[in-house]
């Protein structure tokens, strides 16, 4: 079976990992860059450390005890995150939500921002899960693609959903049947990441734009069209638009994908597959319509009332960042704790009010009203029914299946 499969790189992973990072999703947004003021970075060698050794498998029967959970005796939590994923006060100086955590239970969370990137992070802590070693670390946010190689190599502890009422009675649907951890018992998301349509109506001419079909054959958008370096993201939205289902797809479908595309670059109809950096071409009027991240958009929007986004008929694409909790981890009982209080409904507001990603708690509009109302009426933040039901997941790919898909990708687009 695959997850007993090493899990060594690809040429082909390792370089849209690469992609990831200097501008994908990976790459810090418009806002953490006027904030943070840079990042470290993976280095090519880095990167080529992880692919050149596999990855051993995790012991499945017969590995010992479960891991001893400290938690009754030390109030304490150790939890790693991406950057600007979470609330600040003000002057900068307190984290609120994390500080009335505290204040409720006594456990003492010491937050770390140490997750630049998906490969990066997992450089980090691959050393000590492969020796069945504690990380460090007691709660983890990593995207959907990483969680569920944590689950398959048994480096993540099973939760206990008796710790964890809020989060099973408010997550929101789309968010609980995910391919790699169904049912959620390794995993809560922290938030969802929608692939959308975004285009400047000034560039546009007024006209709306809302499918993929559009953005391909249009003739009034030639060379002004702009589709996303990651895969997952490109392939799905076309998957999609051409009536196919990215959580069921053939080789032979991805493959029409693929052509699809090209064709799209033959014609000089995409302008270029980009990361993050879309957003200066479609903010100035270059790109006159590009896929996007909602939360891209949202931050767009604010500073230029041209920007616009459409959620096509056909669907769009969703992912998530996970919260898991580590083999070997000394806090797991105190790690449930915080992710369930995060799926109360005031504090599940007040995160998403400041980070202004998609929001995986359900019910909790009235709540963000409370704080802005335009907030809580954007459904990029917090997606109606109708949006919701369009939501679709890239399906889980197998170690040969990601490294041939990248490889034709990679090809598509000149990397």
């Amino acid at each position: 079976m695959d997850q007993y499969e090493p899990d060594s790189l690809s040429a082909a992973q390792l370089a849209a990992m690469r992609r990831s990072l200097t501008s994908g999703r990976g790459a810090l947004t418009r806002r953490s860059m006027l904030r943070a003021g840079g990042v470290g970075a993976l280095t090519i060698g880095g990167l080529a450390s992880l692919s050149a050794c596999g990855i051993p498998p995790a012991k499945r029967e017969g590995e010992g005890p479960a891991s001893t959970d400290f938690s009754a005796k030390e109030k304490q939590l150790n939890f790693s995150n991406w950057t600007e994923y979470m609330d600040v006060s003000e002057d900068e100086k307190s984290r609120p939500t994390l500080e009335s955590f505290t204040q409720r239970t006594g456990i003492k969370v010491k937050y770390t921002e140490d997750i630049n990137d998906n490969v990066e992070f997992f450089g980090k802590i691959k050393p000590q899960l492969a020796a069945g070693q504690d990380t460090g670390r007691d709660l983890i946010c990593v995207t959907d693609w990483l969680a569920a190689r944590l689950i398959r190599l048994g480096w993540a502890q099973k939760l206990d959903a008796a710790n964890l009422p809020n989060a099973y009675a408010n997550l929101s649907a789309q968010f609980r049947r995910p391919d790699w951890d169904p049912g959620r018992a390794y995993s809560y998301p922290w938030t969802g990441i929608s692939t959308v349509i975004a285009y400047n109506t000034k560039a546009t001419g007024g006209k709306k734009v809302d499918s993929v079909t559009q953005l391909l054959d249009d003739p009034a958008l030639k060379g002004r069209v702009g589709f996303l370096t990651e895969m997952r993201d490109s392939v799905g939205m076309t998957l999609l638009d051409m009536g196919k289902d990215p959580g069921k797809f053939t080789d032979a479908e991805y493959d029409q994908a693929i052509g699809r595309l090209q064709k799209g670059v033959d014609k000089k109809q995409i302008r270029r597959f980009t990361g993050n950096d879309y957003t200066s071409d479609l903010d100035k009027g270059d790109l006159a319509a590009c896929l996007a991240w909602a939360g891209d958009v949202i931050q767009l929007q604010a500073d230029n009332p041209d920007i616009q986004f459409a959620i096509p008929s056909a669907g769009y694409i969703t992912s998530s960042d996970n919260l898991m909790v580590p083999a070997k981890a000394r806090h797991k009982a105190n790690a449930e704790k915080l992710i369930d209080y995060y799926f109360e409904l005031p504090v599940a507001a007040q995160l998403a009010a400041y980070i202004n990603y998609v929001c995986p708690v359900d019910g909790v509009k009235d709540e963000l009203a409370k704080i802005d109302p335009e907030l809580a009426s954007n459904t990029l933040i917090l997606p109606d029914k109708a949006m919701a039901a369009k939501s679709h997941a890239f399906r889980s790919l197998t170690s040969q299946e990601e490294t041939a898909y990248e490889e034709k990708f990679a090809k598509l687009i000149g990397a």
